[in-house]
């Protein structure tokens, strides 16, 4: 499936520039741009990390270079001969206490629509005079499995589980949630959209399933994000909990 899944003990994150565009490489990307907010009006120029860089640090570690862009830099993945960084993304692995995944579906009004993937989002860089570190991390990783699964976890008992780099480059942070049941998770879930629903807005993610193997995801209808079989796969290799328990 040409994804790359490394088992990785620590992160050292250092910030770097993006590199520049021709005038002529801003102005394709930024037409690129333009049909892709007529096509999806909910698309939203917001900033974010991109991965710069990704080399081992020795035994354990990987080093990973990010820059700040805003989501149109994306764009340049449309324009002939142009090189946009890859994405780059946390997302979380969240079992039940009998040992399955599970697996969420993006909603209509999302830049992947009908999409199954892991609760996750895109990388957020810094505020002003804060840091892009392992604990920032995970706190985004937390955030996006309260906002999207309604289900709210400590951050620090997130653990760095797996990264992942996929189609164009794409760079995944995958966390290990502890195990909750099957019934916090729907509690969560109902909740979530609830919030949502009541501000107005659709939730980003409109259903959800719980997977035991990757066999079980031939059978969810739709798209399916590059990594989700590869980390799913490994997670049940992996569990302590099996079919009779």
């Amino acid at each position: 499936m040409g994804i790359d899944l490394f088992d990785v003990e620590r992160l050292c994150l250092v910030e770097s520039e993006a590199p520049p565009l021709s005038p002529a490489d801003e102005s394709a990307r930024d037409r690129a741009w333009d049909r892709a907010v007529q096509a999806n009006p909910s698309l939203f120029d917001g900033p974010v990390a991109a991965c710069a860089g990704l080399e081992w640090a020795g035994q354990g570690a990987l080093s990973l270079s990010w820059a700040r862009v805003t989501y149109r830099h994306y764009a340049l993945r449309r324009v002939p001969g142009a090189t946009a960084l890859p994405s780059l993304f946390v997302n979380v692995v969240q079992p039940t206490d009998e040992g399955r995944v599970l697996a969420a579906r993006m909603s209509p009004s999302t830049a992947a629509p009908g999409r199954w993937q892991l609760p996750g989002g895109s990388v957020e860089p810094p505020q002003d005079g804060e840091t892009l570190d392992e604990a920032a991390l995970g706190g985004q990783a937390a955030r996006e499995l309260v906002e999207e699964m309604g289900i709210s976890t400590p951050p620090d008992t997130l653990r760095l589980w797996a990264v992942t780099r996929g189609k164009n480059g794409s760079v995944g942070l995958t966390y290990l949630a502890p195990a909750l049941p099957e019934s916090a998770l729907r509690e969560g879930f109902a909740a979530a959209a609830r919030t949502e629903h009541a501000q107005g807005r659709e939730p980003e993610l409109d259903e959800f399933a719980l997977v035991r193997s990757p066999a079980d995801l031939a059978g969810l209808a739709g798209p399916h994000v590059d990594y989700l079989e590869p980390v799913v796969r490994r997670y049940t290799q992996e569990s302590p909990v099996h079919d009779d328990v």
